[in-house]
């Protein structure tokens, strides 16, 4: 099973726009974020993917190709330039990324997101404490 990773989609209005950055990478063949450090476990995450939280909540994934060190000591996460949809769900913000192992993972989704389509973050953790969510 192949490890994972949750990062925070810094920078992005809408899944929409995180959307139309990675696939502006396209013509590159990947797109590319940085992290300070190579993470302990990233040989368990070839086959895995980033995990993108947007307003707290998850709302896609970009499969990940690798790690490469960069000039100045830090280190390219690589993956594939596309969003694959996830059911959303709710996550607290953090610095930098976290692993994410498969079987908590959220599951793909049929489509494309659009603006309407991420339920808000406190009306979704409202759900999740009544067990809706």
């Amino acid at each position: 099973m192949p490890l994972s990773m949750t990062k925070i989609a810094f920078g992005s209005e809408s899944p929409a726009t995180l959307r139309a950055w990675l696939e502006s990478q396209a013509s590159e063949g990947e797109a590319r974020t940085s992290t300070r450090y190579l993470p302990k476990r990233h040989e368990e995450m070839v086959g895995g993917s980033l995990y993108w939280i947007h307003n707290h909540i998850i709302v896609g994934r970009s499969p990940l190709i690798g790690f490469e060190q960069r000039e100045d000591r830090r280190w390219w996460i690589r993956m594939e330039p596309r969003l694959i949809p996830v059911q959303p769900r709710r996550k607290r913000a953090h610095q930098g990324w976290r692993y994410l192992a498969e079987e908590d993972a959220p599951a793909d989704l049929d489509g494309e997101i659009g603006e309407g389509d991420v339920m808000p973050a406190r009306l979704l953790s409202e759900l999740a404490k009544l067990g809706l969510a």
